[in-house]
């Protein structure tokens, strides 16, 4: 498998999950990363863009997903983020970061809470 990576990171986005009412109510940002990897030597030699990802479109398949309908899990944005990238471009695997920096929890102090999962063909 390649080690050549795609990344987008610190993607930010304004979404409605979480398993608290208010969070699905009031909304909060969300912050995620994506590592997609894929050979990238075709593309290196070619500078032709038809031989890599075009990013612009994974961030707004990510977007349309943060955006969009309510989930109670950020376990469940990772992996629909996932299966739909795995799905939709030629990629060898895909890790996923998806972080909550304001989490509603009385009492705690913490930068942020989230997940990570990595996915392959």
């Amino acid at each position: 498998m390649t080690r050549d990576k795609i990344l987008l990171k610190g993607m930010v986005f304004y979404g409605y999950h979480g398993v608290a009412p208010e969070e699905r109510k009031l909304g909060q940002r969300f912050i995620v990363d994506l590592e997609m990897e894929r050979d990238l030597g075709k593309a290196g030699l070619s500078d032709e863009p038809d031989d890599t990802v075009n990013y612009a479109l994974v961030f707004d398949m990510v977007k349309q997903i943060m955006e969009g309908p309510s989930r109670k899990l950020l376990e469940n944005l990772a992996e629909t983020i996932a299966q739909q990238v795995l799905d939709g471009y030629d990629i060898d695997a895909i890790r996923v970061i998806v972080r909550k920096p304001e989490v509603p929890m009385p009492g705690s102090i913490l930068d942020h809470a989230g997940v990570e999962i990595y996915r392959s063909r």
